[in-house]
């Protein structure tokens, strides 16, 4: 058997990190089985559904790079097929209309409520005659359901799940306008994609009796089932906004690299041993639903920041640069020349080791590509008042006699001045950071200057010496 999966998402917002989880564990367990994993957009609700989700949904995806196999199925195209097989469950006798109005509906829920019964449709037109039906109330079509026994499930996560089918009522297959329901649409699509493992969220466990009954009702095979557990906040309520809630777009635009966010999304609710590294080589090779736990799990900020700060160390310098160009050309306000693009290039190893997001990269980067002068920020400032310009001064006179522009020789340079002014190195150091970047923190000095190189240094220092106290 061919392993199929699909994600199958509600274009009604953006793709949010619980919808990422779920597509993740799908493509994963397709990769892992040399399967295929497919699209499916539920637009099936027309007033919420919008193209501008629609897009969303699959940039978010795209990022996350997370391909899938064939062309995506849109629900909606697909309402004949979904119709036709109810109409064949009526000519089978496996379904039957309902003439019950609105009013009759609200009347008996009121009652099972005020008895305290739960709120199921008691089956009334199912073994009635239509021809009773009172005239102009256009009819329901609802599934014919077993009412004695149990509905099993063999869960691959939840392990065997089971409801007494006296509780389960004949749902609804078509709207009185003819219209298909989300249970009957789901069940068609997922059966005419050959979905062999329904990978979701345990919101829909409750869903999957009912999907079973009309499964077997139809005469398919059933698929697998997998029930995840649902991701919660740091302070277990569920995920919200506060908690980070957010689309995928806002987390690449917080600066937050794809791996990471993989690794990450694949950690909350599965496990490898001790292992939090994961590499997406790693990850199909080691993952299947045996190692998702039935917890619900806690989204944590914090440890995605560190997991992205350990794979922007990982990550190549090149890359790095072409991720950053387009957020320090906004904070500039012009294009990058090459020689900008150069230094990052250069500076990039320095830069990477303090960064824990790409927009602190980014942040940290502007000083090699800003024009002159630099503003020093208020820190910086302090450090060049008179004291720190004479310094400045006199290790401009060494540094332009230097006979060579590279960090051990400049460091050298500066350690002698140092000696002879009977100074630590740093209080050379930091007034020489202060004119070169216009911040007292930075990738190591010298190692600045040798990407600056002479001549910009050089004049960097003259605009800290000659800069107005």
């Amino acid at each position: 058997m061919t392993v199929v999966t699909r994600f199958a998402p509600s274009p009604t917002g953006f793709l949010h990190i619980g919808g990422a989880r779920t597509a993740l564990f799908n493509w994963l367990f397709a990769r892992h089985h040399g399967g295929k994993f497919l699209m499916r957009i539920e637009d099936t609700d027309r007033a919420r559904s919008t193209p501008e989700a629609v897009d969303a949904i699959f940039d978010g995806l795209r990022w996350l790079e997370l391909d899938w196999d064939e062309e995506p199925v849109f629900q909606f195209s697909r309402a004949g097929r979904h119709a036709e097989v109810a109409q064949r469950l009526l000519a089978e006798g496996k379904a039957y209309y309902c003439y019950c109005t609105p009013d009759e509906l609200t009347a008996i829920r009121e009652e099972q409520k005020a008895k305290g019964q739960p709120m199921r449709y008691p089956g009334i037109w199912r073994d009635r005659d239509p021809s009773e039906a009172p005239p102009g109330v256009p009819g329901v079509v609802r599934l014919k359901a077993p009412q004695s026994g149990e509905t099993v499930i063999q869960d691959l996560v939840q392990g065997e799940v089971r409801v007494a089918n006296e509780q389960l009522d004949d749902m609804v297959l078509l709207r009185a306008d003819g219209t298909p329901t989300y249970m009957l649409s789901v069940v068609v699509d997922d059966h005419d994609m050959g979905i062999t493992h329904v990978i979701r969220g345990d919101d829909h466990l409750t869903n999957a009796f009912r999907q079973y009954q009309l499964y077997a009702a139809c005469g398919w095979d059933v698929p697998v089932f997998a029930h995840i557990p649902l991701i919660h906040g740091p302070d277990g309520a569920k995920l919200s906004k506060r908690h980070g809630a957010l689309g995928a777009e806002a987390y690449r635009d917080m600066g937050f690299l794809p791996e990471a966010m993989r690794n990450y999304l694949l950690r909350l609710g599965w496990g490898h041993g001790d292992d939090e590294i994961i590499s997406t080589e790693q990850a199909i090779e080691w993952f299947d639903l045996d190692g998702v736990g039935r917890s619900a799990s806690r989204f944590d900020m914090v440890k995605l920041t560190n997991l992205n700060g350990h794979y922007i160390r990982q990550a190549d310098d090149a890359r790095l640069v072409d991720l950053i160009v387009p957020r320090l050309e906004t904070a500039l306000g012009q294009p990058l020349d090459e020689t900008g693009k150069a230094r990052l290039l250069a500076g990039m190893k320095g830069l990477k080791e303090r960064a824990k997001t790409l927009v602190e990269l980014a942040e940290s980067a502007l000083f090699y590509v800003r024009s002159r002068p630099l503003q020093p920020d208020e820190k910086a400032a302090k450090l060049l008042d008179a004291d720190g310009r004479a310094l400045l001064d006199r290790l401009a006179s060494r540094f332009a006699a230097a006979a060579e522009w590279r960090a051990e020789a400049l460091e050298e340079e500066t350690r002698k001045l140092a000696e002879e002014a009977e100074l630590k190195l740093g209080k050379l150091a930091q007034p020489l950071r202060a004119a070169l970047t216009a911040s007292t923190v930075s990738p190591p000095i010298f190692e600045v200057m040798e990407i600056l190189g002479k001549e910009e240094t050089l004049a960097r220092i003259g605009d800290a010496v000659t800069r107005a106290a």
